[in-house]
């Protein structure tokens, strides 16, 4: 069974999701496991017909040395801070695991829960903001959604407070 495990981290390149990375690799991921960045991007009108085609099922799984490429990440819209991308990279190397990233598109509680049925994930890792029962009333929380409604093992990372 090692090396079959598809370890998900919901990352948005914030600082509370960059902690349930480094959580992520420190405590959960094994040698041989497969680390999975989902993604999701706020809905809008892509005129590129590659972005259409996608809107639906998601992007095709991205390798960890096109996440450096900066044309790679501009097509998606993304800017994966350096830090980020050394903890993938020390963790690949140390871990042996294969580093992809799945980007989504539309609302990111709806399109987690879907990343962890369509890919499929065996665990998912995601941080918390920290946001006060008021404000999470208002605002909603994406990681309140996903252990709700998520069908694998959910941890969330604490964020600052």
């Amino acid at each position: 069974m090692e090396g079959d495990r598809r370890v998900g981290v919901a990352v948005d390149f914030s600082a509370c999701s960059k902690k349930a990375l480094k959580w992520a690799v420190d405590n959960v991921v094994r040698d041989g496991d497969h680390l999975i960045l989902v993604t999701v991007r706020p809905q809008g009108n892509y005129e590129q017909g590659e972005m259409q085609l996608w809107e639906t099922t998601g992007s095709p799984l991205i390798p960890l040395n096109e996440l450096a490429e900066s044309y790679t990440m501009k097509k998606y819209g993304l800017k994966p801070d350096p830090e980020t991308l050394d903890i993938l990279s020390c963790a690949a190397r140390q871990k042996q695991i294969v580093v992809v990233m799945k980007i989504y598109w539309g609302d990111a509680r709806e399109k987690v829960c879907e990343a962890i049925d369509n890919i499929p994930l065996s665990c998912l890792v995601i941080g918390n903001r920290g946001l006060g029962s008021i404000k999470r009333a208002i605002m909603g929380s994406v990681s309140n959604y996903v252990v709700n409604n998520g069908s694998c093992p959910i941890t969330v990372v604490k964020g600052e407070s």
